[in-house]
């Protein structure tokens, strides 16, 4: 990385920590890091927080329907990619159905990815210089943005000045 681009992601790093965002290098999280929180270099979804995150917003729930709402978001269905963003957003802005059994039987419920009502009871977490395989291809995007252990946002920052930079 160069020298101006270190620079821009270490300070919007700074202005995340100020917003009260969390930081973590990518390597610390890798499951040969220091805090493993992925099983291996393909994984992304940091699925402990994400556990954490649905325990602590969604108390109506009991655990075996918070562990129903974590396999829905982990395994969406389709092999298209555009068709899979599709469903999360869904899930995201209308909850997640789940089934709950309760002494009157079994009804459905709702479960919810984020506290949109109460933004500090979510878990906030930027990691830079995440590395990431895909077969034979390996990327390490500059930042990932975490809400609940979901990378919601890859940022990756280039010198405006560098004419080889590319997208």
């Amino acid at each position: 990385m160069s020298g101006f681009e270190s620079v821009v992601e270490e300070a919007a790093i700074e202005w995340l920590v100020e917003l009260g965002w969390k930081h973590a290098a990518g390597p610390v999280l890798a499951h040969d890091g220091d805090a493993p929180e992925r099983p291996n270099y393909r994984t992304v979804v940091l699925e402990g927080r994400l556990r954490a995150a649905l325990a602590r917003i969604n108390e109506h729930l009991p655990p075996d329907a918070l562990d129903e709402v974590a396999r829905k978001v982990l395994r969406l269905e389709s092999p298209s990619l555009e068709e899979n963003n599709h469903a999360f957003h869904k899930l995201v802005r209308e909850g997640v159905l789940v089934q709950v059994k309760r002494a009157s039987g079994v009804r459905g419920d709702l479960a919810w990815l984020f506290d949109f009502a109460n933004p500090d009871r979510n878990d906030w977490l930027v990691v830079s210089q995440l590395t990431v395989t895909d077969g034979n291809n390996k990327r390490r995007p500059d930042l990932v943005l975490y809400i609940n252990g979901l990378p919601l946002a890859v940022i990756e920052f280039k010198n405006p000045e560098d004419p080889n930079a590319t997208i």
